[in-house]
């Protein structure tokens, strides 16, 4: 019940901040990424999402993209996939999401960079088999009803020796469910990681930044909410990562 409510509060969250966010400053929707406060260099534009970047760095650096052809499913508001486009240099870029209004918003914002946005359902790719060098997924997959049709559908259009790039969170169950959808599929496992400590970090360094956002763009009565879909320090979310009861882990894995 409190998951399908997570998910309730998430759409609406998403057409919220389409409506609200006039100057595009929610482009990042995950929970970051930081190690003893190292901080990577970043374009003074992008200084203000860093701990959300690092924590696309830290993924992207799983893979050679320079070149390669690359596919971001769930890619939100568009911020992780056209920083990996400008920073890692890939021949194409396509970002996909189920949100139409997120998908409108990403045309706009990018309409600069090689970037192409398309409304799409992450269990069902729109794509021919071995499309993709790469396909990146980040703090989306929760969300999936059938996480396992998904990863089928990811090993399908990834070339031979492709890479998925993946990133989420779950409590033991759903992760559990998780390492059981891998083994079924033949991936190649790279690397992986759990990286909890390091979101805790994050959230801790971003608490500040993250308040603001919520006092400014919504009202009252859903602040509360806001805070814990964002897992400002103290809520109920933020204290689930530092209690383990939530773990956050990584995979880069090959085809």
């Amino acid at each position: 019940m409190k998951e399908k409510l997570r998910n309730v509060f998430f759409k609406f969250w998403y057409w919220y901040v389409n409506i609200v966010d006039k100057n595009a400053e929610v482009i990042f929707m995950n929970y970051g990424y930081s190690k003893d406060n190292q901080k990577i260099e970043l374009d003074e534009n992008d200084e203000k999402n860093r701990y959300s970047i690092q924590l696309y760095h830290l993924v992207a650096t799983g893979a050679e993209i320079k070149g390669e052809d690359i596919l971001e499913v769930g890619c939100g508001r568009g911020g992780g996939l056209s920083y990996i486009n400008r920073t890692f240099a890939p021949n194409s870029a396509i970002g996909i999401d189920l949100n139409k209004k997120a998908i409108k918003f990403c045309n706009k914002k990018y309409s600069s960079e090689k970037i192409k946005f398309f409304q799409a359902d992450a269990q069902k790719l729109n794509f021919e088999d071995n499309a993709f060098d790469v396909v990146i997924n980040i703090e989306s997959s929760h969300s999936y009803s059938q996480v396992d049709v998904f990863l089928n559908e990811v090993y399908r259009v990834l070339k031979p020796g492709g890479v998925i790039l993946f990133a989420d969170f779950g409590n033991q169950e759903d992760l559990k469910k998780l390492n059981a959808h891998l083994k079924n599929l033949d991936f190649k496992r790279l690397k992986n990681g759990i990286i909890t400590e390091n979101v805790v970090e994050a959230l801790k360094l971003s608490t500040p930044n993250r308040e603001e956002l919520v006092r400014r763009l919504l009202p009252k009565f859903l602040q509360n909410l806001g805070r814990n879909f964002a897992a400002i320090e103290g809520t109920t979310t933020f204290n689930k990562f530092l209690t383990r009861e939530f773990e956050y882990v990584f995979y880069i894995l090959s085809k």
